[in-house]
């Protein structure tokens, strides 16, 4: 029946010029296309296609028939030989139809798939969406709207942070990022091929340049990398990220100009509107830009050999910054390269003990992030336990100097209710050099200050951090029933974690970053109890000793 109908609209459209189409065609032609689908007439379907009487009908109204042929083509159940069908179909609408139309049609169809699905989308699409625009003249625009949609689209994909998941890839980003690539690769070409520098160049390569500036901050600022040495050739970020720095060399924006000229009043670079418009995107993506080149060794030779690792680590702050104010922990690790730290603690070893007093105390006020307060504390603790060991103390790190310092150490910045998670590097150096002071200053020697300000550190640090790691532990329990319960609807849903709501996270991924934070709450439990433990042992055994000598 619904062939007849649709023979039936054809025969009467054959007979019209293509300007005196009228809606109510349309939108029989449609109906009765969607229900010779959905009842299995794809041979017929086919064949009506393929008849060239039918070609000015087919290239006004097929686009029509688009969206339900693609929605069979996602459907894992068709069979295969009407799964042919389907592909011999949509090739051909790709062919026939009013490109302008088809380029709405299939960015409308990229937008509606949600999880799993948006690659599975992407990856079918792509290739007609290019044979698409490759047919448009005004050809920035669509490219402009098009690699926009798939950026958006690819944003909402989490992002695989170890190497066994990029390796299994089960949301198809990586896949994804591949497949873009290729996608790109002609218009970048085009633009390279392209001597006139025509009005429409121009804004092929504006369009070009902000994809590149929209990839370098997703996926690649928080994508993780494989080992040069070891795989660096599977690496699909590594191979993403290289494809994206050359295509910004390719449109005329080479990245060693980009990066040296960024943030400064005079700059060779002369891209100042996209920079104020697009300020805070564009200083993560400088700063993905940096640590690409400068971290993971991409496209390197291209940058001048003559550069001091002093003037790269002086260059590079404020990149490191943007990385440490970000509350991810794949963004904040880049944020703390290990170059950097040997030369901080380079500088910090030149320093007399009066200098890393004062520098301790500054970085300590100051530096606002968990691992460099860490790092400092670790610092602290060696000075310590070099005086300790002098027949002469020295003043900075023993009494009144030391308990001082000890007071921006061993406390809680917001009490019981200071997010333990993000301050456990911070929190686990504090009791780690408070149990080292235990161990080694004993009571009636109190070398350090210790035992005369033990009342205070419990109160301040001790007793607040128990309350906080039972608050702490109850708020990840129950997140971890809340996510157990998402996993059977298996589908994308979003935790807090850190005070920061985490979007977009498959179920079985929120598990495993929820038991993480319990084990971290376990293990600096487990060593709060052996402090405790400790300095129980210490005050008995010095209240038996006093008893003994009285």
């Amino acid at each position: 029946m619904a062939v007849e109908e649709l023979q039936s609209i054809i025969k009467r459209c054959q007979i019209l010029e293509e300007q005196d189409f009228k809606e109510e065609d349309f939108g029989l032609f449609q109906l009765a296309g969607q229900r010779c689908i959905e009842e299995g007439h794809t041979d017929q379907l086919l064949e009506i296609i393929q008849n060239e009487k039918n070609k000015v009908i087919i290239k006004n109204m097929g686009w029509n028939l688009v969206g339900p042929v693609v929605r069979c083509l996602l459907c894992k159940d068709k069979e295969d030989s009407k799964r042919k069908v389907y592909f011999l179909i949509f090739d051909l609408l790709v062919k026939l139809c009013n490109p302008k139309e088809l380029l709405l049609g299939l960015l409308e169809l990229i937008e509606e798939p949600s999880g799993k699905q948006i690659s599975q989308s992407i990856l079918l699409l792509l290739q007609p969406l290019q044979t698409v625009i490759q047919k448009l003249h005004n050809k920035a625009y669509s490219i402009g709207l098009a690699l926009s949609t798939l950026w958006n689209q690819l944003s909402l994909l989490p992002v695989p942070y170890s190497k066994e998941q990029i390796q299994m890839d089960d949301y198809g980003l990586c896949q994804c990022c591949k497949a873009l690539i290729e996608f790109t690769k002609p218009f970048v070409e085009e633009v390279i091929d392209n001597k006139e520098n025509s009005l429409e160049n121009e804004k092929l390569k504006d369009e070009l340049l902000k994809f590149c500036f929209k990839s370098l901050k997703c996926p690649l600022l928080t994508a993780q990398f494989f080992e040069q040495s070891e795989e660096g050739g599977n690496d699909p970020f590594r191979y993403f990220a290289s494809e994206i720095i050359g295509f910004l060399s390719a449109i005329g924006h080479p990245f060693p100009k980009m990066i040296f000229n960024h943030g400064r009043k005079k700059r060779t670079w002369n891209y100042l509107e996209f920079e104020e418009e697009e300020n805070k995107q564009l200083a993560d993506s400088m700063a993905s830009l940096a640590y690409l080149v400068f971290v993971q060794g991409i496209h390197i030779d291209q940058l001048p050999m003559v550069l001091s690792p002093l003037y790269l680590l002086q260059f590079n702050m404020g990149h490191i910054e943007v990385f440490l104010q970000r509350t991810e922990e794949s963004v904040i690790s880049k944020g703390l390269r290990k170059k950097s730290l040997a030369m901080l603690q380079l500088y910090i070893n030149k320093l007399d003990s009066q200098g890393k007093y004062t520098l301790f105390r500054c970085l300590l006020n100051t530096s606002n992030h968990s691992g460099v307060e860490a790092f400092i504390i670790q610092n602290i603790k060696n000075q310590i336990d070099m005086s300790l060991k002098r027949t002469r103390n020295n003043k900075w790190f023993t009494g009144p100097q030391l308990i001082s310092l000890l007071d921006l150490v061993l406390f809680l910045p917001e009490g019981a209710e200071t997010d333990l998670l993000q301050n456990s590097d911070r929190i686990m150096a504090s009791l780690n050099l408070l149990r080292y002071l235990v161990i080694k200053d004993n009571e009636n020697d109190n070398q350090t200050g210790l035992w005369t300000e033990l009342g205070n550190i419990e109160n301040n640090f001790l007793k607040p951090l128990h309350i906080g790691l039972n608050m702490s532990k109850a708020h990840y329990e129950a997140e971890i029933k809340n996510s157990q319960e998402a996993q059977k609807s298996k589908d994308l849903c979003s935790i807090t974690v850190s005070g920061e709501e985490i979007p977009n996270m498959p179920p079985e991924m929120q598990l495993k970053v929820l038991h993480s934070a319990l084990f971290t709450f376990d293990l600096i439990e487990s060593v709060l109890a052996r402090v405790e433990e400790l300095i129980e042992i210490k005050t008995k055994s010095t209240s038996e000793e006093n008893i003994g000598i009285k």
